[in-house]
């Protein structure tokens, strides 16, 4: 066991993934794990993995956003497409026959407000209503212990 540990030695550890051990190279190897400790502490070896995890992150979370970015973009284009071609047939229709460009127009700008993350629907609530609701609650409250 007094072999000298080659300079891939590094490579191997980072290539063992999950499993990755100074164990299994001081196995692969024919050295003590003690021989490789040292000179994993010497080499730096856990900030080396750690900075290129952190790098490996960064460059998935960019990816993952600019995928985002450009799913948002053709969703965002294809709207306006269908609010487009909505509003040239309603322009074109009569009022009776009217009503599937309606329908297409607000779809496509409900799409629209949802892609650039706006409400796409009313959900606030006013103060009556809630005065409203209540009411109603308790009427329906009282009802039932009179029965």
């Amino acid at each position: 066991m007094n072999r000298k540990i080659p300079p891939d030695a590094f490579d191997y550890y980072v290539s063992l993934g999950v499993e990755r051990s100074y164990q299994e190279v001081a196995k692969r190897y024919g050295v003590s794990k003690a021989a490789v400790v040292n000179l994993a502490k010497r080499e730096s070896w856990q900030q080396r993995i750690a900075q290129m995890e952190a790098k490996v992150r960064e460059q998935s979370e960019k990816k993952a956003m600019e995928s985002m970015a450009a799913v948002r973009e053709r969703h965002l284009a294809a709207s306006r497409i269908v609010l487009g071609k909505g509003l040239e047939a309603l322009r074109n229709m009569s009022l009776e026959s009217a009503m599937e460009a309606v329908k297409a127009i607000d779809l496509a700008m409900k799409q629209e407000r949802l892609i650039l993350g706006e409400p796409s629907e009313r959900t606030e609530l006013t103060v009556e209503d809630i005065r409203q609701r209540y009411e109603r609650w308790t009427r329906e409250d009282g009802n039932q212990e009179t029965d």
